[in-house]
């Protein structure tokens, strides 16, 4: 008796290792996001967050409300920081990391394997990139990964009350991204196709569908109440996504940037044993079926980069148990190959999507390869140029001045980086802020930025050119390349009620 208490402590002080050693990982890398994430300024999208953050509502037209949400609390603990706007996502990843290996323990495997699960997580292209800025992926992300533990935990365990985390985790995810309905999709095809079957007797299992629902339910009348606009939106964006070849390379992307490529032998390995799994093999589906979807609907290969944890986890419990059965000298080798070629493969994404440095070669290298981080530099410069032109006019034209936005992102920097220059909140018919309408009374003087020359002359009356829209370091992005000039002009040539009606904007 008091040998099998020594052994349960041995196992239960190894676990405790095990997860301290986890963390350790996760900690080093929220290090590097925590001490490299002010480096350059925010990103468009963040903007737009943190504008809808300040209109707090259950629903946004281009996505739910949970991100806001998270950015209205970033906001009244840190204020207008960058630090403070990326630290919930770096928590995030940080707990994918976490979680990633715990699912490879709960599929049997050792401390080989979780740390090698946690290390493919880490250093993959998707949670690099998600702690780098605030989007909404970033939580997306994190639901999708606690999804497939917990799927883990309640086949393993045979317990249905594991269907009530299930379902916490589809709620929150619906609340966060439209696109998990298609993982949805993967959960209820692998039931169907699978022993899981029996769940669907359990009261468990719709209790679990009623949570979800309730927590959706809030943002469903939202949409309802505004004629399921979020999906006029979707379409139009897939529409486009498609038109402009950003679809394409999605089954390239699964074996490139969905998971660090040096592990790709591992994630095969695990769908692989997904499938012979009688037990596990509703994972299989979990996988297969929204990547199939998303294939057929032509979707952008980095919306399933989160089912990727979950066969990296069983791979690495695998490859444990097959590396064990070498004699020593090749277990060595393969460990030695398998972790030169992760580490090499990380420190590739790392430099190319994190903000290392603030100059010289690896910023240069970091910009030539993100054409996320170039989107962060030139915002501020937007809005002194802005104010810059608002101040050369005349003081009749000043007292009834607006300043009229193409885009969420010159939107969301006028807004808030703008009351520091005194400029008046955005008039902006993109997204969100369409809603919100316009001024009363509306200004009879305009600075337009973020349309064309030809536009501004359909659209509005007496436009002249007033200046630049570009950044001192000669950074290409949209801003700087789309949108070069500002205008100022007279008021729209229509109504204004008829003007905003006609040119409602998704982007």
């Amino acid at each position: 008796m008091a040998a099998d208490t020594t052994v349960q402590h041995d196992i239960e002080s190894q676990r405790r290792v095990d997860v301290v050693i986890l963390l350790g990982i996760a900690a080093v890398i929220a290090a590097l996001h925590l001490a490299t994430n002010n480096r350059y300024g925010f990103h468009r999208d963040e903007l737009q967050f943190l504008s809808d953050a300040r209109h707090l509502d259950w629903g946004f037209v281009p996505y739910p409300p949970l991100t806001p949400f998270l950015e209205r609390i970033s906001l009244s603990i840190f204020g207008l920081s960058m630090l403070g706007l990326r630290l919930f996502s770096v928590i995030a990843q940080a707990a994918v990391i976490v979680v990633s290996g715990l699912m490879a323990r709960e599929l049997g495997g050792g401390r080989l394997a979780q740390v090698a699960t946690a290390l493919a997580v880490a250093l993959s292209p998707l949670p690099i990139f998600e702690a780098t800025e605030f989007q909404y992926t970033s939580f997306d992300n994190l639901w999708w990964v606690l999804i497939a533990y917990f799927t883990i935990r309640l086949l393993k365990t045979e317990d249905p009350r594991w269907w009530l985390a299930i379902g916490a985790a589809v709620g929150l995810g619906l609340m966060t991204k439209y696109s998990i309905i298609f993982y949805i999709a993967g959960i209820l095809g692998g039931i169907l196709l699978s022993r899981a079957r029996r769940f669907f007797a359990s009261g468990w299992f719709w209790a679990g569908i009623a949570l979800a629902l309730l927590i959706f339910l809030p943002n469903f009348i939202w949409l309802v109440r505004h004629d399921f606009i979020s999906y006029h939106f979707l379409q139009h964006i897939h529409v486009r996504d498609v038109g402009e070849g950003r679809a394409e390379g999605f089954l390239k992307g699964q074996f490139l940037a969905c998971a660090n490529a040096g592990a790709a032998p591992m994630w095969i390995a695990g769908l692989v044993l997904f499938l012979r799994d009688r037990r596990y093999r509703m994972l299989a589906w979990m996988y297969l079926i929204p990547v199939v979807l998303f294939w057929i609907g032509k979707g952008r290969f980095y919306y399933v980069c989160a089912v990727y944890p979950m066969l990296l986890a069983m791979g690495s419990a695998g490859g444990e148990r097959w590396v064990a059965r070498l004699p020593q000298w090749g277990r060595r080798t393969v460990e030695t190959v398998f972790f030169t070629g992760l580490l090499a493969a990380g420190a590739y994404f790392v430099a190319g999507w994190v903000p290392i440095a603030s100059s010289g070669p690896l910023r240069d290298f970091a910009l030539s390869h993100s054409s996320d981080l170039r989107e962060e530099i030139g915002w501020n410069e937007l809005v002194k140029t802005v104010a810059g032109i608002r101040d050369s006019l005349p003081p009749d034209q000043q007292a009834s001045v607006g300043v009229l936005v193409g885009n969420y992102g010159e939107q969301g920097a006028i807004e808030m980086l703008g009351p520091a220059y005194h400029l008046p909140t955005p008039i902006s018919l993109t997204n969100s802020a369409w809603l919100r309408g316009y001024p009363t009374p509306a200004p009879t003087t305009l600075i337009v930025v973020g349309v064309s020359r030809e536009d501004v002359d359909k659209i509005f009356n007496g436009c002249r050119l007033a200046g630049h829209n570009g950044n001192i370091e000669g950074i290409r992005n949209e801003e700087s390349q789309g949108h070069p000039d500002i205008f100022v002009c007279g008021p729209p040539r229509e109504p204004w009620p008829e003007f905003w009606k006609k040119y409602q904007n998704f982007g």
